[in-house]
């Protein structure tokens, strides 16, 4: 007989605690909350978003994928950030944090919005430091 496969973990929205927990700190606007994604066995991913639409991912772990997006690399606040040009305007795509200690990198990046909402997902990835 097959096992069943393993349970997806519900997602869990993180309150003021567990944010303070976090290897990392953001502004939230007002309606925004941090949610838990897809674990691994030592990485997390965490989604920020307003109601169901996601403006912004954060992993936390030993080696992200960065960079996901293409664009010019600049080094600037302890950070490397990869700014993409469209039509004539630069957009902050994401940015990557490495740490001396566990978890050795925070990868921020936003999410294909388009508008009004981009503007406020870049805000947002804007304001993520590590602690």
């Amino acid at each position: 007989m097959v096992p069943p496969p393993p349970a997806t973990p519900a997602i869990t929205v993180l309150d003021a605690a567990a944010r303070a927990a976090l290897p990392f700190r953001t502004a939230l606007p007002p309606g925004f909350e941090i949610v838990t994604g897809r674990p691994g066995p030592d990485f997390r991913i965490y989604t920020i978003r307003r109601g169901e639409r996601s403006f912004v991912m954060v992993y936390a772990g030993p080696a992200s994928q960065f960079p996901i997006y293409s664009g010019q690399m600049i080094e600037a606040g302890g950070r490397a950030s990869v700014v993409a040009t469209e039509d004539g305007v630069r957009h902050a795509m994401e940015h990557l944090f490495q740490r001396p200690a566990a978890p050795r990198e925070i990868h921020v990046w936003i999410m294909s919005l388009e508008g009004a909402d981009r503007a406020l997902a870049e805000q947002i990835a804007q304001s993520v430091d590590v602690r």
